[in-house]
């Protein structure tokens, strides 16, 4: 390696993270000048690996620290812990997180103690409510105290930043990473057969080749619905079933028990909802392009689904992504049953409200994101550790 190159190590955990980082990832391997390394904690081991096969990822570590059950202060001290001994054996110039997970916090401490210099991809993103979500609100507000490179999706999270006396200097608005994802794994589901890598249930695929009225595309994982916020999810996924039989709605179910629990007592039985397992991402990206309607509380969905021209329900009572709100590919619903019941038949029974949804311009990118982000860290003067003088 000569003298010259750069080391960067990206770190992530969770499968979000593996999708919005395969991009920078590949474009740094594709770099002269860069030594890209990668480093996965296993936050999340099953649906990470399915990821990192898609995309041809190779980590040169792996924390593999995923335990049935743990918690945040399990999962954190951790990656702490097994960070130290990479960082020790990798030496990094710069240290690329992501996002806002308990990886994402945990590595750019971890980082911080080594005066490792941080890149924050996907940075600036905010609610303002420490509480929703979390613990991610608080994770990505960390980060961005200790972080050199601030890697903004849009104007807004820049202006997040700029709001909390981040220098204007080490900011850079990118885009979002996930449209370079999407669009590629889009061009490839258009070049093959669906069928030869398809993963879904034989049921499910019967019933879309009989082609539904409408198809709708679920999915729900956050930790502030667990509870009686799922109960109400799904309470309204059964009445608009009921209320239109015709219809098909497709639930892969994360595999977090606080989820899988309520959603398989209260909806296992309804005839036109299908409770799939976690699909991989090309039979995912598959069925987001299939569908007519997006209900999520997924902070990714809300900026892939208006690529693709599919309007979207959140079910949350913030956003930290206030952009497709604004531009109208969104709409916040809560967790109310009639609320999102009633918003989910309007705008599939409504044409000129769904094409107002599905045609509007999509603000989170434009598929380039992750170059804009290499030829910054090419730019970027990494500062050199430095011992004080005598005082």
């Amino acid at each position: 390696m000569p003298p010259t190159d750069k080391k960067i190590l990206s770190i992530f955990g969770t499968r979000p993270e593996a999708i919005k980082m395969a991009p920078v990832i590949r474009a740094l391997e594709q770099t002269p000048g860069i030594k890209s390394l990668v480093a996965v904690t296993a936050q999340h081991r099953e649906m990470l690996d399915q990821v990192l096969t898609l995309f041809k990822i190779e980590p040169d570590f792996d924390l593999n620290i995923m335990k049935p059950g743990q918690d945040l202060f399990e999962i954190t001290s951790g990656i702490l812990l097994g960070l130290r001994g990479v960082f020790e054996r990798s030496k990094p110039d710069l240290v690329l997180v992501h996002g806002d997970t308990t990886t994402c916090t945990a590595a750019a401490l971890a980082a911080f103690y080594q005066e490792i210099p941080i890149g924050h991809v996907e940075a600036g993103l905010r609610t303002g409510d420490l509480r929703a979500p979390f613990p991610e609100e608080a994770n990505r507000s960390i980060v961005s105290r200790i972080a050199s490179m601030h890697f903004a999706p849009t104007n807004t999270s820049k202006k997040n930043l700029l709001a909390e006396n981040i220098n204007e200097k080490i900011i850079w608005v990118t885009g979002n990473t996930v449209i370079d994802a999407l669009l590629s794994v889009r061009n490839t589901i258009h070049d093959h057969n669906p069928y030869d890598w398809l993963t879904l249930p034989n049921k499910t695929v019967k019933a879309i080749e009989n082609i539904p009225e409408k198809l709708i595309l679920i999915t729900g994982h956050r930790r502030e619905n667990f509870g009686q916020g799922f109960i109400d999810f799904c309470a309204a996924l059964i009445k608009i079933a009921e209320h239109n039989p015709r219809w098909l709605l497709v639930y892969p179910v994360h595999l977090n028990p606080n989820v899988q629990k309520p959603v398989f007592d209260l909806l296992q039985n309804a005839r036109n909802i299908h409770l799939i397992p976690p699909q991989e991402y090309l039979p995912f990206t598959w069925l987001l392009d299939s569908c007519d309607l997006v209900i999520t509380d997924s902070g990714g969905i809300q900026e892939e689904a208006p690529s693709l021209g599919k309007p979207v329900l959140v079910t949350r009572a913030v956003t930290e992504r206030p952009e497709a709100v604004d531009a109208g590919t969104v709409i916040l619903v809560g967790t109310n049953p009639n609320t999102i019941a009633d918003q989910a038949v309007d705008i599939l029974t409504n044409n000129t409200r769904y094409a107002a949804m599905s045609e509007a311009h999509n603000p989170y990118g434009d598929g380039h994101a992750a170059q804009r982000i290499v030829d910054a860290i090419l730019e970027f003067k990494i500062p050199k550790k430095t011992k004080p003088a005598p005082f």
